[in-house]
């Protein structure tokens, strides 16, 4: 008789935890379009952020909860009464909230960050566990830096968290110090004292988040935090698509599964490294450009007499388009709504005929527009529907011996504006226009741009990061027209601020 898995929850971070990578800060509307996509992943909970960080936080995390119906939404909450009321207040609308909670427990973390003895630690945990669970119905407690705590007062901790109304355990690795034979013994000591459900947190510091994560899941733990294409603090978190996909290959061996639909996996993390402006490797696993690619001989033999010889994973499972080319000019709304139902996007009909009309016009562009072109041209066309303060009507740039000039012409609203500037180049001098346009001295934190498909009518997808003050935000655009795409990049980019700022 076939033994049944057990099923292992996921909660996601990448809203939380993920934008805390610098340089990965996300628009309110950017954070929208990816709780979405988690929701169509099917992750058990969103950490959709850190309510008393910020009002733009506490706002995100609303807006969050009022669309996100399918799964729970969490709130990230220190140990106070001031973050518990005002997560529970953000999450007031939620149809499954979570207050995730926490508190650090090591000795380095007791000295320096909290100024707290043992026995005020656990004062705080009995109090603020019992406050939270008279606001809200789930509790998530968080150990932070449990990895390094003494094992006697981490199991004490955990106690009086679950005594005091905790409905789950949360054990992190916060600077990634454990290996996966500690883990595994940590785990299996928790879980033979303390009957509450347990779930980890593991950072990457040392490139073992992922498998530290699998080993507490072999050894008991029932949940595990993650992000997409492992985002997070300095070397980021447990990479989502590497643990499921571990879990989903390996089952077998690990006796266990998640809920995840991996098919959405490739377009989440092709969504959240185009939002945050990170471009995968081509060697990321799971999800890189060369995971499924084979260059060696013997490797092409076998793959082509069976791919099972060199891949112990199907491409489709993750969702990865087959670069067939598909739809050109003449191609009716019919076949293209056909196309993105298959490929996973579902879209309302106001949205479908957006970029049903950006399609047309990268059409005219492109004599024929494959699968990667349009997977490219929705996600970015979403990210440009955030609310234009300024479009680009009309730009002219010319350019000799070193020495350009860029005349830019912006709509604001009903009023049009144009201005000229010389630059060391096409791309400088256009943003020096741009910012002289707005009256903003934006500073260009960072620049890339690379083609999205092959052949010499590619499209180009350009990335810009500005600062202004003390925010940055990641700018994209996209055109067969390099120049253009950097211009609407970095207008994007523009908007995104201002809209903050107001």
């Amino acid at each position: 008789m076939k033994e049944d898995k057990k099923i292992i929850k996921v909660l996601d971070t990448t809203l939380r935890d993920g934008e805390q990578s610098p340089g990965c800060t996300m628009h309110p509307t950017e954070k929208l379009e990816i709780a979405l996509k988690l929701e169509a992943m099917k992750v058990d909970i969103i950490e959709a952020g850190f309510p008393a960080s910020s009002n733009a936080d506490f706002l995100s995390v609303q807006k969050i909860t009022t669309a996100v119906k399918d799964c729970a939404v969490a709130a990230l909450s220190r140990t106070t009464v001031h973050d518990i009321d005002t997560a529970a207040a953000a999450l007031y609308l939620a149809k499954n909230p979570v207050l995730h909670m926490f508190i650090a427990t090591s000795p380095i973390h007791l000295k320096y960050k909290l100024k707290m003895t043992e026995d005020e630690v656990l004062e705080a945990i009995a109090y603020h566990a019992k406050y939270a669970k008279s606001k809200l119905p789930y509790l998530r407690y968080a150990i932070e830096d449990a990895t390094r705590t003494p094992v006697d007062f981490l199991i004490k901790a955990i106690s009086v968290a679950c005594e005091n109304g905790a409905d789950c355990i949360n054990i992190a690795d916060t600077v990634g110090y454990s290996t996966p034979a500690e883990m595994a013994q940590l785990v299996r000591k928790i879980k033979s004292e303390v009957g509450c459900p347990l779930s980890v947190h593991c950072h990457n510091d040392l490139g073992l988040a992922t498998a530290n994560t699998l080993a507490a899941i072999d050894s008991g733990a029932d949940e595990f935090d993650c992000s997409v294409i492992g985002l997070g603090e300095r070397a980021g978190n447990a990479c989502l698509e590497e643990v499921v996909m571990a879990l989903n290959t390996r089952g077998e061996y690990h006796k266990c599964k998640t809920g995840i639909e991996t098919k959405q996996i490739y377009s989440a993390a092709k969504l959240v490294s185009g939002i945050v402006g990170i471009k995968l490797p081509p060697n990321k696993t799971i999800v890189g450009s060369n995971a499924f690619a084979h260059e060696a001989g013997i490797h092409q033999h076998g793959v082509l007499a069976n791919r099972q010889t060199y891949e112990v994973m199907n491409p489709d499972d993750i969702g990865i388009p087959k670069n067939k080319l598909l739809l050109g000019k003449h191609s009716g709304k019919h076949a293209f709504v056909e196309l993105i139902s298959e490929m996973g996007y579902k879209l309302s009909d106001e949205e479908i005929q957006i970029y049903f009309e950006r399609f047309k016009e990268l059409a005219e562009k492109k004599k024929i527009v494959t699968r990667r072109d349009i997977d490219a041209l929705l996600i970015n066309t979403a990210r440009q529907a955030i609310a234009r303060k300024y479009t680009l009507v009309d730009y002219e740039i010319t350019s000799y011996k070193g020495q350009a000039t860029a005349e830019i012409t912006l709509s604001s609203g009903e009023h049009t504006h144009v201005e000229k500037m010389t630059g060391d180049g096409p791309v400088d001098a256009a943003f020096k226009a741009i910012n002289s346009l707005t009256g903003q001295n934006f500073i260009l934190n960072d620049y890339s741009i690379h083609s999205v498909t092959e052949g010499k009518d590619a499209l180009g997808e350009a990335t810009v990061k500005l600062l202004m003050g003390d925010k940055i935000m990641t700018g994209k655009g996209l055109s067969t027209d390099v120049l253009e795409a950097s211009i609407n990049a970095y207008l994007n980019a523009v908007n995104k601020l201002q809209d903050e700022e107001e």
